[in-house]
C-alpha cells in the first residue's frame, strides 16, 4: 500500500555494516522562549528537544481486539494501536516544534495479532507465486508517524529472517540491533546505530547517537530461524563497543533503544550466558549514555535513574509498557559550551493515548488491511459441540486445553520415525489466556487464534520419567505454597516466583496431581502413565511448542533433549486444520482429566 510521500523524512544512511547514519530531524523553528530564531544575530545557548518512545507494539495499529472482534476493552480502560498514539506524536510535534522531537521504537513490531499473521503468512509481505506482496500495515503506519529508528525485538524473527528483511526494506528507517551478528564474521546483521541531527539556528547541531540492542534470548527463542545465520551476544558486552564509538563521532546525546527488560533478569536460566533483561546492567556498567529506552517486559515504568558504577551519571530509563498502551516522553535541556553541547537536565514520563481519538490518516492508510483481516478471523471452520473456556484452565484440567493437547499428540504422531513410534507419547502447554473461549455452534479462525495467541511451532523431544518429573515440578513452581488446612483463593493462587501463565505448562497422557501444600520441587504425586507408576528411565515422547523445546522459560532438560519430530507449522494453524477436517470440534472425542491440584493429597476442586 502506497504512503503519502510527504510524510517522508529526509535522511542519508551510509553503510550497514559500519552502522553510521545521519539524518536531519526537522527544521521547524523553535519555541520562542527557549531559542533564538534563523535571523538572531546572538546564538542560542541552550536548546530543548525530546525523543518519543514505544515498544513492544505487536502489530497493533487500531484499537481493535481481532479476537473479540470488537474495540479493545480492559478492566484499566485502556487503548490499544499506533492510530491513537500517532496522535499524541502529533501534538508533541505541534508544542514542542517539528525539529525538536524525534520517535524511536524499542522492538518486537510484526508480531502479535491476526493482523500481523495475515501479513507474514495469509497475504504474505514477501509475496506468493512470483508476485509482489503487499506493504506491511505497521511499515507504512510507522513511515507515516516518521518514526526515526526501531529497535529489533526477539518477536522480528518469529516469521523468519526473510520476513524480517522484507519488513525492514519497506521501512523508511533503520532497524537497529548491534548485537544480532552474522553468524560467519560476526560482522553487524543489522545496522547498529544511527546518529541523528537537532538543527540549530546560529549554533552548532545537536547530534544524537541512537544505539539499538536486542535480546539475546533470540538464540533459544527462534533457533529454527536463526541457528548458522545470526548470533546475539550481550546487551552489556556490545553497549561497551558502541556506546564509545558514538561519542567518539562526536555525539553530543547519547540515547539507547533495548529491547529487554530492567530487572537483570532471565528467563531462560543459565542456558545463556548474556542476561535477558539487561537495561540496568547496561546502565550502570557502560558508561556515556544518557537515557534508555525500555522493552520487552510488557510493564509501565515512567522514568527511573540507575546511576553509572564508573562515573556516577545518572542514567534515565523509561517503559511504555506494550501494543500502544503508553507513549514515553523524554525531554532534554542542553547547554552550549565552547562549541559543545551539554545535557544539563533531563526526564521522562509515559503519556496514555486513552484521551485522543485515532489518528484520521492512518485509519484512511489501513482500513482496507483492516477489513481483510477481519473478515479473515470470522472464517467459519467448523462447528463446536458445547461451549468451552479457559476461564479456569490455570487450576484445573479443562477441555479446551485438551483440545491443544490433541491436536499437538496426534500430529507429532502422525510424523515419528518408526524407531520412535513405539514410545509413549505426552503433550505439554500452556493456559495462553484466561478469557479464552470457543462458543458452541459455529467455530471461526477467530475462536482459534484467541487460544492460542502466539506463532509457536511444533517439537516432539524424548524425555526420560526422571526428567519428566523434574519437568512438572518446575512447572508447579507457578504455584504459591497454601498449607493444608487453608482455604485456597485463585485470586491469590498462582503466579509465584513472577511465573506467569504463559511460562505455566500442564500435560496430557499421564497422570498427576499437583500438592500445593507441599514446597516448591516436592509436589508432583502419584505420576502414572497407563495406570502404572512412570519410572526414571522410562523414555516418553513430549509434544512442545518451539519456544518450550528450545529453553523458553528455563524448563530443565528439555533444550537439551534428543528431537523425534519438527515441524514447520504453527500449532495455531494445525489446531484450525483439525476442526477444518473433523467439522466438529467435540470434547467427547479428546477430553480426560488427567491432573489435579490436592493438599496433602485432598483434591482442592
Amino acid at each position: 500500500m502506497p504512503v503519502n510521500p510527504m510524510n517522508r523524512r529526509e535522511f542519508v544512511q551510509k553503510s550497514a555494516v559500519t552502522g553510521a547514519a545521519v539524518a536531519v530531524a526537522g527544521t521547524a523553528a523553535a519555541p520562542a522562549a527557549q531559542a533564538v530564531g534563523r535571523g538572531s544575530e546572538k546564538a542560542p545557548e541552550t536548546w530543548s528537544f525530546s525523543i518519543l518512545g514505544t515498544t513492544d507494539l505487536h502489530s497493533h495499529v487500531f484499537d481493535w481486539d481481532y479476537y473479540d472482534d470488537a474495540a479493545y476493552s480492559d478492566k484499566a480502560g485502556n487503548s490499544v494501536g499506533v492510530a491513537r498514539v500517532a496522535t499524541l506524536v502529533k501534538q508533541q510535534r505541534a508544542a514542542k516544534g517539528e525539529g525538536h522531537v524525534l520517535l524511536v521504537d524499542a522492538g518486537d513490531i510484526i508480531q502479535g495479532t491476526s493482523l500481523a499473521y495475515y501479513f507474514a503468512r495469509v497475504d504474505p509481505i514477501t509475496g506468493t507465486d512470483g508476485k509482489r506482496g503487499p506493504e506491511h500495515p505497521m511499515a507504512v503506519a510507522m513511515n507515516a508517524m516518521r518514526y526515526d529508528a526501531a529497535a529489533l525485538g526477539n518477536h522480528e524473527f518469529n516469521y523468519g529472517i526473510e520476513v524480517l528483511r522484507k519488513f525492514e526494506q519497506q521501512c523508511r528507517f533503520p532497524l537497529l540491533g548491534a548485537n544480532a551478528l552474522d553468524a560467519k564474521t560476526l560482522r553487524p546483521a543489522f545496522q547498529p546505530y544511527t546518529v541523528k541531527r537537532i538543527c540549530v539556528p546560529g549554533a552548532p547541531d545537536i547530534k544524537v547517537g541512537i544505539l539499538g540492542l536486542t535480546n539475546p534470548g533470540i538464540a533459544l527463542w527462534d533457533k529454527d530461524n536463526v541457528s548458522g545465520r545470526m548470533v546475539f551476544p550481550g546487551l552489556v558486552e556490545q553497549a561497551k563497543k558502541y556506546v564509545p564509538r558514538l561519542r567518539a563521532l562526536g555525539c553530543d546525546v547519547v540515547f539507547l533503544t533495548d529491547h529487554s527488560g530492567l530487572d537483570g533478569s532471565t528467563s531462560y536460566g543459565d542456558a545463556l550466558p548474556y542476561v535477558e533483561n539487561a537495561s540496568n546492567l547496561v546502565a550502570a556498567q557502560v558508561p556515556g549514555i544518557d537515557a534508555i529506552l525500555v522493552g520487552h517486559t510488557h510493564v509501565e515504568v515512567s522514568s527511573y535513574t540507575v546511576r553509572n558504577e564508573e562515573t556516577g551519571e545518572e542514567v534515565l530509563l523509561s517503559e511504555p509498557y506494550c501494543w500502544g498502551y503508553r507513549l514515553t516522553v523524554f525531554d532534554f535541556d542542553l547547554e552550549l559550551h565552547h562549541g559543545q553541547w551539554k545535557v544539563t537536565s533531563k526526564k521522562a514520563q509515559t503519556l496514555n493515548p486513552n484521551t485522543v481519538d485515532e489518528d484520521p490518516e492512518i485509519k484512511k492508510l489501513l482500513e482496507a488491511d483492516h477489513e481483510l483481516v477481519v473478515k479473515y478471523v470470522n472464517t467459519a471452520v467448523g462447528t463446536c459441540a458445547e461451549d468451552l473456556s479457559a476461564a479456569e484452565s490455570c487450576w484445573k484440567d479443562v477441555p479446551v486445553m485438551d483440545f491443544i493437547h490433541e491436536v499437538q499428540m496426534k500430529t507429532v504422531a502422525a510424523g515419528l520415525p518408526t524407531s520412535d513410534a513405539a514410545l509413549p507419547l505426552i503433550s505439554v502447554a500452556a493456559p495462553f489466556s484466561r478469557t479464552a473461549a470457543i462458543p458452541a455452534g459455529s467455530v471461526t479462525i477467530k475462536d482459534i487464534a484467541g487460544l492460542y495467541i502466539y506463532d509457536n511451532t511444533l517439537y516432539g523431544k524424548k524425555l526420560t520419567g526422571a526428567q519428566l518429573k523434574d519437568y512438572l515440578e518446575y512447572a508447579a513452581r507457578y504455584y504459591h505454597q497454601v498449607p493444608a488446612g487453608t482455604a485456597v483463593d485463585t485470586a491469590t493462587l498462582t503466579n509465584a516466583n513472577n511465573f506467569w501463565d504463559y511460562m505455566y505448562d500442564t500435560a496430557a497422557g499421564v497422570s498427576y496431581d499437583i500438592d500445593i501444600a507441599q514446597a516448591e520441587g516436592s509436589r508432583i504425586k502419584n505420576l502414572t502413565y497407563n495406570g502404572a507408576a512412570v519410572t526414571d528411565d522410562q523414555v516418553f515422547v513430549v509434544a512442545v511448542n518451539n519456544y518450550r523445546a528450545n529453553g523458553g522459560s528455563g524448563y530443565p532438560h528439555i533444550a537439551l533433549a534428543d528431537i523425534a519430530y519438527s515441524s514447520t507449522n504453527e500449532i495455531r494453524q494445525l489446531m484450525i486444520d483439525y476442526v477444518t477436517s473433523t467439522g466438529v470440534l467435540d470434547p467427547a472425542d479428546f477430553a480426560v482429566t488427567n491432573w489435579k491440584l490436592t493438599q496433602a493429597g485432598t483434591a482442592v476442586f
